[in-house]
């Protein structure tokens, strides 16, 4: 049960228990004080009406000597209505009561509270005539009724300030949790106000306590994340649906045009290959989508090979130099640099950036790697300026700097620059591009501890 009470609930009960506790030994502590002074009071009085009987009975050792001064010991009595005095013997024997019902001794030689008859006493037993063996007992007893009525009167008025002040305290604990717990219910609200079209909302963090401003930050920034996933994975399936509308339309037209009539051998076989390449295309992007999302959630763990950057480009180079040397496109490299790296990721990435330069390198321009320690590996090449608009997008899937490229490129979908520089953060580095003085550069910084 106590696992389902609200927090505010609860707070406030906890409250309710604190102050009640607190009033609790507040009352406790001056009902005691209080107590304690009334006996002091009392135990004053008696004693001084002691010394007065005691002067005014000296020398009294007999019954008899006592009978001799009862006038005057009455008249003195009467004035003080509520003393009672009691005269015994030292054997027992009872002298002197001056009302009846009054309660038997405790011990003698000390203060007590007694009760008899419905009224409340405090007494004091000494000696008549201090010193001597066989002294008379004096006992004074003082009706302190009025001191017990108030003492219980403030223990009742103790109890009730308790329950009142914990009773106020709960609902005031209440109120005031409740108030305090509104930016956390503001909280539960946005997040269940949150889905696919509202995940631009945002919790407004300089109205927030301290205490949840730095919660309200968090959350904010989450949702962030979670709107700029969104937002990516949208982009995602409109641009693939996009990539793969017009391969997957030219081969049903295709097909279709092919079965419009019997057609030869040769005939059927050319529409299948054509067919293939098409489904060949769609299959590489299919992969390097796969590739790009196991990017996006962390799940590309490079390997940790000792790798000769400069044998790994020049393995590179020698692969594109037909290429190259049918454009007319000089490949050089400069430098030397060592990396520990994963050798297939790494090649996969310099083949995109060489792939790239040589299709936008003009006839008899150049492309030139430079390698330098960190290791930084620099892909530059001659042409045509890439706008300075251009230049941030450069990196995003399905992005095309030549519009001549249309829609459903095989070769080219648009993706080995996003490839690149998943694999480059995958090795802990960073990739950017520049255009300056007729050169496109790429450029690879890897840090010092990777």
């Amino acid at each position: 049960m106590i696992g389902k009470v609200s927090l505010v609930n609860r707070l406030a009960l906890l409250f309710a228990a604190c102050t009640a506790a607190v009033s609790l030994g507040a009352g406790l502590l001056f009902n005691h004080a209080s107590e304690q002074h009334f006996i002091e009071l009392d135990q004053q009085l008696l004693e001084s009406r002691l010394s007065l009987l005691r002067a005014q009975l000296a020398g009294v050792t007999r019954a008899e000597d006592l009978r001799a001064r009862l006038p005057a010991l009455r008249a003195e009595l009467g004035h003080q209505a509520d003393l009672g005095l009691r005269i015994t013997a030292s054997d027992g024997t009872r002298w002197f009561e001056s009302r009846n019902g009054l309660p038997a001794l405790p011990v003698p030689g000390g203060l007590a509270t007694l009760h008899a008859q419905g009224t409340d006493y405090r007494s004091l037993a000494q000696p008549l005539l201090p010193g001597a063996p066989q002294s008379p007992q004096v006992a004074l007893y003082l009706d302190i009724t009025h001191h017990q009525h108030f003492l219980q009167g403030m223990q009742r008025l103790i109890w009730l300030t308790v329950g009142l002040s914990a009773l106020a305290t709960a609902l005031l604990g209440a109120w005031a949790a409740r108030s305090s717990l509104r930016p956390l219910r503001q909280m539960g609200q946005v997040a269940a106000s949150v889905g696919a079209r509202s995940l631009t909302t945002r919790l407004p963090v300089a109205q927030m306590p301290d205490e949840l401003a730095e919660l309200a930050t968090a959350m904010n920034a989450m949702l962030q994340r979670l709107d700029d996933a969104f937002q990516r994975l949208s982009a995602f399936s409109a641009d693939i649906a996009h990539e793969l509308r017009t391969p997957l339309s030219n081969m049903l037209t295709h097909t279709q045009v092919t079965l419009t009539r019997p057609r030869s051998l040769e005939e059927y076989h050319e529409a299948l290959h054509g067919n293939l390449e098409a489904l060949q295309g769609m299959a590489q992007m299919i992969n390097d989508m796969l590739f790009l999302a196991k990017a996006d959630h962390g799940l590309l763990v490079p390997g940790q090979t000792p790798l000769a950057l400069h044998d790994e480009a020049d393995a590179l180079l020698e692969f594109y130099a037909p290429l190259a040397e049918d454009n007319n496109v000089t490949l050089h490299r400069e430098g030397q640099a060592t990396l520990s790296g994963d050798r297939p990721m790494l090649r996969r990435a310099l083949s995109n950036l060489l792939d790239n330069a040589l299709r936008f390198t003009p006839n008899g321009g150049q492309v030139q790697v430079t390698l330098q320690p960190g290791p930084v590996i620099c892909v530059a090449n001659t042409g045509a300026a890439i706008s300075p608009a251009a230049l941030p997008r450069l990196f995003d899937r399905f992005y095309r700097v030549d519009p001549a490229r249309h829609e459903g490129s095989r070769e080219h979908a648009g993706l080995g620059l996003a490839i690149t520089r998943s694999i480059v953060q995958a090795h802990g580095g960073d990739i950017t591009v520049a255009c300056a003085n007729g050169w496109t550069r790429f450029v690879i910084t890897f840090s010092e501890a990777h």
